[in-house]
């Protein structure tokens, strides 16, 4: 639900961004879409007895997330919203479920059966029947649409990337993320003279930003905390078809053949993924860490001289066990396959 959450928010924001983004500068909207996160994740904060706080060590990867998914990402899907349909665009989204997979199967070893591997290759040919849907509609609106895919690349890296933060506080971690994605696009938007807008976009793509960036972000670091990086990225692929809908009701009538056929293989990728289950015996090795966790989830039994109720934050130490259990790749099942 959490990652359905997430979908939801920034499925709606991309033909949002794309009405009230209109005529403004690609650095510019960037800036504004993340100064609205990084107000949402102020003050979303939580004490250090609660979540896990950042640590010095986290820096190295929040700056490469925010290179990635506050610059790179926004940037290129702001300027190629500007040179295609948002419906094509919203649903050339759904490859960002594609790059997470991959990646967090390369850097994590995140499960890859023939089942996910089948699902990858039809969000793939989904992909492949867009870009065809648009290379026919002309040669400009085949160059927005690439700019879009190279956002979902963008993403699926910072996607990965935040992998190693969930367990991390997510308002500071959205708030990190955003301020410094902010900063960068406000200074690159002064670099390149780009107009500021009228105060009415001004304030919509901060709204805009706060909810489709700010709550769909924390809301996805959470689901990415509870079951990894490559299942939450199949949920959040549903985004995609939420945008395609929003920009229907928004007037967007450019629904051809190759849309419909692409997005068919793209919904049948994500239903395929999403039904996998993974069981097998696996071995827990010696774990100290520190995360939001409870006394109740058959996985943290440590002891406490009064037992705390709830969610609550410490570092903690896992002894080595070996069982087998229906299994997702969270912080405790990160073994190899």
């Amino acid at each position: 639900m959490l990652a359905l959450l997430a979908a939801a928010l920034f499925g709606l924001s991309t033909p949002l961004v794309q009405r009230f983004g209109a005529g403004l500068g690609p650095f510019t909207t960037a800036a504004l879409l993340y100064l609205g996160a990084a107000v949402v994740a102020l003050v979303s904060r939580q004490h250090a007895s609660q979540e896990a706080p950042l640590t010095r060590s986290d820096m190295p990867r929040l700056l490469a997330m925010a290179a990635t998914g506050a610059v790179i990402g926004p940037v290129a899907l702001a300027w190629g919203l500007q040179r295609t349909s948002g419906a094509s665009a919203s649903l050339m989204l759904t490859l960002e479920a594609l790059f997470t997979a991959v990646l967090a199967w390369r850097w994590y070893g995140e499960a890859m059966d023939k089942r996910v591997a089948t699902a990858m290759l039809l969000l793939l040919a989904g992909g492949v029947f867009l870009v065809l849907e648009q290379g026919l509609a002309g040669q400009v609106q085949l160059l927005g649409l690439l700019a879009v895919m190279v956002a979902t690349a963008a993403w699926g890296v910072d996607n990965t990337l935040s992998r190693g933060v969930a367990e991390r506080d997510p308002g500071q971690v959205v708030w990190v993320k955003a301020l410094l994605g902010c900063v960068a696009t406000l200074s690159l938007a002064w670099l390149m003279g780009e107009p500021w807008p009228a105060w009415g976009a001004a304030l919509a793509l901060l709204c805009i930003g706060a909810s489709g960036y700010g709550l769909s972000l924390r809301f996805y670091l959470l689901a990415q905390r509870a079951f990894g990086a490559g299942r939450t990225g199949s949920v959040f692929a549903f985004a995609p078809f939420i945008g395609m809908l929003g920009a229907f009701a928004l007037g967007d009538r450019s629904a051809s053949v190759f849309m419909l056929a692409g997005g068919a293989l793209m919904v049948w990728g994500i239903v395929l993924h999403l039904s996998e289950t993974h069981e097998h015996e696996h071995e827990h090795l010696v774990l100290e860490h520190e995360h939001a966790h409870s006394h109740d989830d058959g996985h943290h039994d440590h002891s406490h001289e009064v037992v705390p109720t709830g969610p609550h934050s410490h570092r903690h130490q896992h002894l080595p066990v070996r069982h087998s259990h229906p299994h997702v790749p969270d912080a405790h099942h990160l073994h190899r396959h």
